[in-house]
């Protein structure tokens, strides 16, 4: 299924959708085909940008700091000093938002106040007033973005959803085993002494209740009489055998399981977190969910030997997945938190040294780098990075992160 979607993928981009080819920046930030030297560079490593002889060369520096722009100002070729010309750089952010930069003389260079804040992608328009007269240039520095078309975003089961507040569920792992309740099982024997004439059921069978399991003939009457299914549920033993004599052990086993127990260990650290009607997720010992429940009882006593605690929860088993006697592994709900924003755990991909999601504007998907929080086992909490409302990517996220790479998105200085 992954490599026929992958290939699906492939083919509906070969037709006509993905990053623009003309999205590189001053300082190696690639989201298009072209290589990142498709620009002049000047003698810092940064976008060199010239008109009638006056020329600015702009840089994202952040060795050893967070991102700030750093400008040189050349005329003739020759360097001037960083006072020789006021620079502002606007930058119009995808979804309409614009970062504004002045800058103030440092040295050889011209710093802009204020960090550069990730994604570096952007529309920049960069404007220098030298001796009264203004030049500007306007150019597309894109990173971590592709376009995709809503038929081909549907196709390839892209989902998204909207970033917002999130009741976090702190847990307590625990293992345990499913029980049959004692309640739900019965242990059929005979009424009176007799021979076993007639047997009606087979192992593993499902009874109902008044269902007959076999006819016995009395040792006083040689009456025939019937042997019937006190309860409901399904014959786990099975000892009668046509033409044997009955005893005081039991003919029949039989268990309802509608409801089963899973009993849960709790040792001794863990015990001050636990206490009744808190939320429980059964798990098999693979992770997926098998059901829900509450504990319903935590034992007075320790088991002897391992000197844990019993805590029981009660799960209604009507599709007899549970079985007795299976070991499961349970995360009870200690403590709920609420948080202002948080994401989905599978949505989050790995982009440069950063845990991203793609937040989806219109027909275009771009990378959003984020500060990550407190978590559980579905959501995890943002504290930066993302906006309350932003619309993210959360199924088949992977495959937006495919094309950008597909793309050449970098971050190279």
């Amino acid at each position: 299924m992954i490599r026929s979607l992958v290939v699906l993928f492939a083919a509906l981009f070969v037709g006509g959708c993905g990053s623009s080819s003309k999205s590189e920046d001053e300082h190696g930030h690639e989201g298009g085909h072209e290589a990142a030297e498709s620009f002049e560079r000047g003698s810092h490593g940064g976008r060199l940008l010239e008109q009638e002889g006056f020329a600015l060369e702009l840089a994202i520096f952040e060795s050893g700091v967070p991102p700030e722009f750093r400008a040189w100002l050349y005329e003739d070729n020759k360097p001037l000093p960083a006072d020789a010309a006021s620079v502002t750089v606007e930058l119009g952010r995808l979804g309409g938002g614009v970062d504004r930069f002045e800058f103030e003389p440092q040295g050889e260079f011209l710093r802009g106040r204020g960090v550069v804040e990730e994604p570096h992608s952007f529309d920049v328009v960069v404007r220098a007033v030298r001796n009264g007269k203004t030049r500007e240039w306007q150019y597309e520095s894109y990173e971590g973005r592709t376009a995709i078309a809503a038929n081909v975003a549907k196709t390839m089961g892209v989902t998204t959803s909207e970033a917002g507040p999130v009741t976090l569920q702190e847990g307590l792992s625990l293992s345990g085993v499913i029980q049959a309740d004692p309640a739900r099982v019965s242990r059929v024997r005979a009424r009176f002494p007799g021979v076993v004439r007639e047997v009606g059921v087979q192992p593993w069978a499902t009874v109902s209740r008044g269902a007959v399991l076999a006819q016995v003939q009395s040792n006083e009457s040689l009456q025939n009489y019937s042997i019937t299914a006190p309860i409901g549920g399904v014959l786990v033993e099975h000892r009668a055998q046509v033409g044997e004599a009955t005893g005081e052990e039991a003919l029949f086993t039989i268990i309802d399981l509608t409801k089963v127990w899973v009993e849960l260990d709790v040792f001794q650290n863990d015990l001050a977190r636990i206490s009744e009607q808190q939320p429980v997720r059964v798990l098999d010992l693979d992770g997926r969910k098998l059901a829900d429940g509450r504990l319903s009882r935590i034992a007075p006593l320790a088991v002897h030997g391992s000197q844990s605690v019993r805590a029981r929860v009660v799960i209604d088993n009507a599709t007899g997945q549970l079985r007795p006697g299976q070991f499961v592994t349970a995360q009870v709900t200690v403590a709920e938190i609420q948080v202002p924003l948080a994401v989905r755990r599978d949505a989050i991909q790995r982009f440069r040294d950063f845990d991203v999601v793609f937040e989806q504007i219109d027909d275009t998907y771009e990378v959003r780098m984020l500060e990550l929080g407190r978590a559980d086992a579905e959501h995890i909490e943002v504290v930066g990075g993302l906006s309350k409302g932003a619309r993210y990517v959360t199924q088949n996220s992977y495959l937006i992160k495919a094309d950008i790479e597909k793309s050449g998105a970098s971050h190279d200085h």
